[in-house]
């Protein structure tokens, strides 16, 4: 009697777990799910492939996605870096460290780039639409804050004006 009731329990607890992970894989982010957020927050964007572009904030926005290396990558230009001072990239170095958090300032063909990577299968909506809004706001801070809005070591009133972006971006992508 025993083992029958242990029985069901196993094949009740194996088809819930079979369940959870059906939902999770059909939760995980792709191209086309990023691309319905987008469409939500730019109407006017385009898509070629595996590269989507956008603008938010007058500011162009690229992404690029790797469905094989379960990667994406948001990317702005901000400046070009030929003629930037060892002050300015020491500066850019703290900005990583302390208030850039999931955004990140990088350096690559000559430019100065305002970057979010993510793995795909465990980015969610919110953490998209985040990163999204931090890169703008590592682009618009630049040379001032250099901070990402999403949290800022310290008081004053720029962590709530960078903020109110994320904010707005969340309100517009999850509804």
């Amino acid at each position: 009697m025993i083992k029958k009731i242990l029985s069901g329990v196993i094949i009740v607890v194996v088809c819930c777990v079979a369940y959870a992970e059906e939902e999770v894989k059909s939760a995980v982010m792709d191209m086309d799910r990023m691309e319905s957020v987008i469409a939500k927050i730019d109407p006017d964007y385009e898509r070629e492939g595996s590269v989507l572009v956008f603008t938010y904030s007058k500011l162009e926005v690229t992404l690029v996605a790797d469905a094989t290396a379960d990667r994406m990558r948001i990317v702005i230009p901000i400046a070009e870096t030929a003629g930037m001072n060892v002050e300015v990239l020491q500066r850019l170095m703290q900005a990583n460290f302390d208030s850039a958090l999931d955004a990140r300032y990088a350096i690559g063909q000559g430019i100065l780039w305002s970057t979010f990577l993510h793995r795909m299968s465990s980015l969610t909506v919110e953490d998209f639409l985040s990163g999204i809004g931090q890169s703008i706001n590592i682009v618009n801070t630049f040379g001032t804050t250099f901070t990402s809005g999403e949290l800022t070591f310290g008081g004053g009133d720029s962590n709530e004006i960078h903020r109110e972006l994320i904010d707005e971006l969340l309100r517009k992508g999850t509804t």
